[in-house]
């Protein structure tokens, strides 16, 4: 798990590309926020996941919002 997502958000989906090098969480905060982040899984890295962009801080007050944005910001996730 990612240093961007925290131990007290839970994980609602694990959206993978065809390749499975790529990935997208979808989390919902204590507070009731949603939010997302992208991943990348890399051979030299062990499969380890690592996160790609900063997107992790933006709140949503929805899943739905919150993956439609992903969406929007994520080209592969389309």
């Amino acid at each position: 798990m990612s240093q961007r997502i925290r131990k007290e958000w839970v994980v609602l989906a694990s959206l993978e590309n065809e390749t499975h090098d790529r990935c997208v969480d979808l989390f919902r905060r204590p507070d009731g926020s949603f939010g997302f982040e992208e991943f990348r899984r890399d051979p030299e890295d062990a499969g380890a996941w690592t996160p790609v962009q900063h997107y992790a801080g933006t709140r949503f007050a929805t899943r739905d919002e919150a993956m439609a944005a992903a969406r929007r910001a994520v080209r592969w996730l389309t």
